[in-house]
């Protein structure tokens, strides 16, 4: 398989979704996969004309983190430089994904565990389907974490829950992690596929200016200071209120219709 059949995109009415496309191995993540992923990220975050993402993995499950039975085959060693090098790159699609100024939902079906769960983490929003197994995993293969779900864990539920979760690693229902505040929402099996298109798309049809400044008003909230939050929010709220896409509202409020947004 190519590299591009591995990790394909499809760009609809504003909304990129990016699939991971290696379901004999459950999505799990192989050189190949990464390489793509991080190029389909970038293109997301480049491309004027994506204003959202869905993110989604091929055959029913999500992506089952790093391909654990490639490493164990063996293959020649890398120096430790070059292996840090290599997943530090690979690492990139998670920062992308969490940093850039546009919505991104990811349909978590199957599973989620390892990377696989924290690259689901750097998104925005998270769909799950009611039998969707989720877990750190790394401890149980001797390995730390990496994709950064150390990070967004601890973001998320804040330190304790996240020690929990990583130095435990039990395996989570849907409404497990749904009731932590892993993930947004738990649909039936059958309708994750139309449910995470449907929130996904209405983002990408959404005042996407506006929403980028409010990913980036949460995004300031982990780093910076309360005053220099307060000036961010102040400097988005107003450039969000010379927009079209506001004025619209405005508009369609006073009018009692539904808003048409175009994107700026």
């Amino acid at each position: 398989m190519s590299q591009n059949e591995m990790v394909l995109q499809k760009l609809d009415q504003g909304l990129l979704t990016i699939t991971m496309n290696r379901p004999d191995r459950r999505n799990a993540l192989n050189p190949d996969m990464t390489r793509g992923l991080v190029e389909a990220a970038r293109r997301a975050a480049e491309d004027h004309e994506v204003r959202a993402v869905l993110l989604k993995g091929a055959g029913g499950t999500f992506c089952v983190g790093g391909d654990v039975k490639s490493m164990a085959e063996g293959r020649a060693p890398l120096p430790f430089e070059a292996k840090m090098a290599n997943l530090r790159r690979g690492m990139e699609v998670s920062r992308i994904l969490h940093q850039m100024p546009k919505p991104v939902v990811a349909q978590v079906d199957g599973a989620a565990a390892g990377a696989g769960l924290s690259i689901a983490l750097s998104c925005d929003l998270r769909v799950a389907s009611a039998s969707c197994k989720i877990t750190t995993a790394f401890a149980k293969v001797g390995l730390s974490g990496d994709y950064g779900g150390t990070y967004f864990l601890t973001q998320l539920l804040g330190s304790a829950k996240a020690r929990e979760l990583y130095l435990t690693s039990p395996v989570l229902s849907a409404q497990e992690a749904y009731n932590l505040g892993i993930v947004t929402k738990v649909v039936p099996d059958a309708e994750v596929e139309e449910a995470a298109h449907d929130l996904a798309m209405s983002l990408a049809q959404g005042p996407s200016v506006t929403l980028g400044y409010i990913k980036r008003n949460i995004n300031n909230a982990e780093t910076m200071s309360l005053e220099e939050c307060f000036d961010a929010e102040a400097i988005h709220h107003s450039r969000s209120g010379e927009t079209d896409d506001h004025k619209e509202a405005a508009k369609a409020f006073v009018e009692k219709r539904k808003p048409a947004f175009q994107g700026h």
